[in-house]
Parts: C-alpha cells; structure tokens; sequence
C-alpha cells in the first residue's frame, strides 16, 4: 500500500510539473500567436501538441490526487484528509472546467489563459510550499492564496497581451 501512495505521489508531481511546464509554453505560444492578429496553422499545431501534454498531466493529477484522497479516506474521516489533498482537486476541477469552456469559446481569451496560468502555477507553488515546508493549511489560507494568484495571473496574461497588440 506505501509503495503505491509513494507511486501516485510520484505521478502526482509528474503530472504538476508537466502541467506548469506546459502551461509556460502554452501562454507563450499564445503570446508569440497573437502578435500578430492571427494564428496560423503551423502555430495552431504546436499549440495542439502542447495541449494534449497538458491534457496528459491533468487526468494524472486527477487519478493520483483521487487515488490519495481514497487512501487517506480509508483509514480516517473526510475532515481529517489533507486540506491540500482537496485544493490540489478544486484546483483540478477549475483546469478542467476552464479548458472545456475555453474550447466552447464560452470562456473569453481575456479570463481563460490567465485562469491556466494561475492555476497551473497554484497547483506548483502549493505542492512544493507543502512539501517542502511540511506546514498544514487551511482552506481559508488556500483560497486567498489561489484568488491572489489567479488575479496576478490575469492581470499579467492581459496586460502582456495589450502590449502585444499595440
């Protein structure tokens, strides 16, 4: 049983990682696109490429962090599971959802890519903040955390993109 937490939590950080690396390249290939008012089909492929490793991290994150929660949930009750075993899964959700609406072309460009980027980055910092640290959070501290994060991030994403279009 330790040797498949210590597995998933492996995967787990994979999966992060993959996801932050990816989002990076996502952004800015997004960035190097709009520059110039259209995305052509050779920057829409490489676009392409990179959301499906992004895709890839996101079901690993869901499996693993789900796999953990169910472990933990195994041996003591829903309260006494880790506070950022749950934002890592809300945090999830959020990509997921932000993706889907973003295909769907119901998420606007000016909230979308900000929003991937926070989370991408949330995702990152929390883990290794938590992991390195070994403190215990609330999800009160959490979600200030993440909407501070998630303002920045926006306001980076669309300020970067008004420069790029001047």
């Amino acid at each position: 049983m330790e040797l498949l937490i210590m597995l998933a939590i492996i995967l787990q950080g994979t999966g992060i990682a993959l996801g932050m690396g990816g989002s990076t390249l996502a952004i800015s290939n997004f960035f190097v696109a709009i520059a110039d008012g259209t995305i052509d089909p050779g920057e829409r492929k490489m676009m392409g490429v990179v959301y499906v490793v992004l895709k890839i991290a996101l079901a690993l994150i869901f499996v693993t962090t789900g796999y953990l929660i169910l472990s933990a949930l195994s041996t003591v009750d829903v309260a006494s599971v880790a506070t950022y075993l749950w934002a890592q899964l809300l945090v999830a959700f959020v990509l997921l959802l932000n993706s889907i609406l973003m295909t769907k072309r119901i998420m606007p460009s000016t909230m979308g890519p900000g929003i991937q980027a926070g989370s991408w980055y949330t995702l990152g910092i929390l883990t290794t903040v938590v992991g390195m640290l070994d403190i215990n959070i609330t999800m009160s501290m959490f979600l200030v955390w993440y909407v501070t994060a998630l303002v920045v991030a926006l306001l980076v994403v669309n300020g970067v993109m008004k420069y790029l279009k001047k």
